[in-house]
């Protein structure tokens, strides 16, 4: 299986428990890895063989940017989803959802969940 990997995607939305989080925003940071079979369209150097990077960052742009969530995990597990929900060649996606500047009284470089998803071995879509 082949991975192709987003680093660093950037999008400011409202997500997290405290109401400040809500009425301010924040920036988040979003990495994908997605798993799919890249052997066709290395072959042919036809990008319609793959699957769109730029679509798969509306996906992720669509999601930190719309309905808020209060945990970053509930945002991953949203964005993980529509991934495998649009991309049917996804076989597995690798959401790495980060919160650079939590609201909390110390200095750290931000909290960040990883959540793996695989498609179900029976679906065929």
């Amino acid at each position: 299986m082949d991975v192709l990997k987003l680093n660093g995607i950037r999008c400011f939305g409202t997500h997290g428990v405290l109401p400040e989080e809500a009425k301010l925003g924040q920036w988040f940071v979003t990495s994908l890895e997605v798993a799919l079979d890249l052997r066709e369209a290395a072959r042919a150097d036809d990008p319609a063989l793959t699957v769109d990077y730029t679509e798969l960052i509306a996906v992720v742009r669509e999601v930190v940017e719309g309905p808020r969530c209060a945990l970053i995990e509930a945002v991953a597990e949203r964005i993980a989803g529509s991934v495998l929900e649009r991309f049917p060649c996804v076989r597995r996606v690798t959401v790495e959802f980060v919160k650079p500047n939590p609201p909390v009284p110390v200095s750290f470089e931000g909290a960040a969940v990883v959540l793996i998803r695989e498609r179900a071995s029976d679906d065929h879509s």
